[in-house]
């Protein structure tokens, strides 16, 4: 064999090698879709949390926990949900409790920035075809300059995080002691950050969640700004990073986002002064109780803390959690439900029908067909889920409420957390269905449905157009 063709093997040898080494995950995705990467990837982090949760060791008792009771745990870690079978302080060790938050983490931001992260950390190279892979993860519409957006990503979420967990350390340390409140501030301001809604307040009551913290001001408003801030999405951060204040500058994506949560504030902390005035803030003073209205405005979407008892809210209070749950946050978030942007897509194409106009316009700008299919598909496919799991549940447990049904049913696919108590008293095939909706919830309701029918083949021969009645 000739020296040369000795070296062009050698080369194609080494380019080979260095691609297989490059971060295992990112080049699965030269094989497989997106939707398939994820969805593999959630489960991967979901076994692996389930098994280290069994340990003996995680249990404050030393007990190995029952394998049904781990896997609801690391599903709803992963997933940033929020749902529990079992309060976080008083059955986790700290090993358990530090399990949980690493989950809650890899989950918030996404275990492909994590991946992108330590691949930039270690300066491998990055692909076109892994860069594609990133630009679906975190939802940004140009390719170029998203390996620059997922370290504005990773650097704004620490310093997030890290700003939250000093100034709720703060708070925590005079009631908790050093080490504790410490701990706490972190475990805290990562799960508000993520949207996640664990919390270590278990020893002021089980499942208590920021009750004891009620009338802590900034408590309430440090855990409303992370929520806040995780949840408008990584695009809006780099939107408003590079522009500043200048709204007339940004994106339409931006622009919709920050106005609608802007609104959506407002007005749901507005009606639920209203609906509970009489009720779970009678006995609040009157800074307390709008400090209260304005967090259970913010936490459906999709934080899953609450500082009043869910149980005992008025019917009104509940129904309109349920709309901000399936609300949600906003795409490429930390965020779950429906997302901002596809309820106000629809909104806007209603509008626009009604209006007899052919195009669908806000702030200048025309929105395209392709966004208004997509957020059809999401509305559509989050309802059938959230019905055929409705009807399951209510089937096999008759004995529970049906409106603390509907509540878990909307908590646990829009990743949100809150719940009426139901959870604890969900038999086998109930937490079967929660679990899925909860990674469904995370994955994304559509992404989850492409894993199934995306190789169908698609045929060139189009079938005859005939009209049908609608409405």
């Amino acid at each position: 064999m000739k020296k040369k063709e000795i070296n062009f093997l050698n080369k194609k040898s080494k380019s080979k090698k260095s691609k297989i080494s490059y971060c295992g995950l990112l080049h699965v995705g030269y094989s497989i879709s997106y939707p398939k990467l994820v969805g593999v990837g959630f489960i991967i982090v979901i076994m692996v949390g389930c098994i280290l949760l069994m340990c003996p060791f995680s249990s404050r008792d030393g007990t190995a926990t029952p394998m049904f009771d781990a896997l609801f745990t690391a599903t709803s870690a992963t997933c940033v949900t929020g749902l529990v079978v079992c309060d976080t302080y008083t059955h986790w060790s700290l090993f358990g409790q530090t399990v949980i938050i690493l989950l809650i983490q890899i989950g918030g931001l996404g275990f492909m920035t994590i991946i992108t992260m330590f691949s930039i950390m270690l300066k491998r190279r990055i692909g076109l075809k892994e860069r594609s892979i990133l630009q679906e993860s975190v939802s940004t519409m140009q390719l170029g300059g998203v390996v620059r957006l997922i370290r504005k990503v990773v650097l704004g979420t620490f310093m997030f995080e890290g700003i939250g967990a000093v100034l709720l350390s703060i708070r925590f340390i005079p009631r908790m002691g050093f080490v504790r409140g410490i701990f706490n501030g972190i475990f805290m301001s990562i799960s508000a950050f993520c949207n996640a809604g664990f919390d270590l307040n278990g020893k002021y009551g089980e499942y208590s969640s920021l009750v004891s913290f009620q009338d802590d001001e900034i408590v309430n408003i440090v855990i409303m700004l992370l929520i806040l801030i995780g949840g408008i999405g990584f695009f809006v951060w780099d939107d408003i990073h590079r522009y500043k204040l200048k709204f007339k500058k940004y994106q339409l994506h931006t622009k919709i986002v920050l106005t609608l949560t802007l609104w959506l504030t407002i007005v749901g902390a507005v009606l639920f002064f209203c609906f509970e005035y009489d009720n779970t803030i009678a006995d609040m003073s009157l800074s307390d109780a709008v400090t209260t209205s304005f967090f259970s405005s913010v936490t459906p979407r999709t934080a899953g803390f609450n500082t009043v008892d869910t149980a005992d809210l008025k019917p009104a209070s509940k129904l309109l959690t349920i709309i901000y749950m399936f609300i949600g946050g906003s795409p490429g978030s930390t965020a779950g439900g429906a997302k901002t942007t596809t309820v106000a897509v629809l909104f806007i194409s209603a509008w626009s029908t009604l209006r007899n106009s052919d195009d669908c316009n806000i702030f200048n700008r025309r929105l395209e067909n392709e966004s208004i299919r997509k957020a059809t598909s999401v509305i559509t496919v989050n309802s059938i889920l959230i019905i055929l799991s409705i009807l399951i549940i209510s089937f096999i447990q008759s004995e529970l409420n049906l409106v603390d049904i509907v509540f878990e049913v909307f908590s646990a696919i829009d990743t949100v957390g809150m719940t009426t108590g139901v959870t604890r008293e969900l038999t086998t095939v109930p937490r079967i269905v929660i679990m899925i909706l909860m990674y469904c919830g995370r994955v994304g309701s559509v992404s989850f449905a492409l894993m199934f029918t995306e190789n169908r083949k698609f045929i060139s021969v189009k079938n005859p157009v005939e009209k049908i009645n609608v409405g």
